[in-house]
């Protein structure tokens, strides 16, 4: 299980090396229609986020620094569980490796 890590704000968490902090999207409590869907239906986490923040990036075996592939704004696609969870009051905020992040979306 991950971490529950408390801080008053987002801008006093700075990832390192390969680090990536993403913001998950929040599930619909609703549907279209005003149909209220109960919280067994919306605990599990979806896999979309976006990035707020992203290290510089993790050294290779030469020692030359490899950027991230994401930058801040980015959406992208995670794994189902994973990474390290940041509250900082009622917002949720989660730290993964850049080489977990599954893919990219562009739109």
């Amino acid at each position: 299980m991950a971490s529950q890590l408390t801080f008053k704000s987002i801008k006093a968490v700075v990832p390192l090396l390969d680090r990536v902090l993403v913001q998950r999207f929040k599930p619909e409590t609703k549907t279209a229609t005003g149909i209220f869907l109960p919280t067994s239906a919306t605990s599990s986490p979806l896999p979309e986020a976006t990035v707020i923040a992203t290290g510089p990036g993790a050294p290779n075996k030469d020692g030359q620094i490899v950027p991230t592939t994401v930058k801040p704004g980015d959406r992208i696609l995670l794994p189902g569980w994973g990474g390290n969870s940041i509250k900082v009051g009622e917002e949720e905020y989660h730290l993964f490796k850049d080489s977990e992040i599954l893919a990219k979306i562009q739109e």
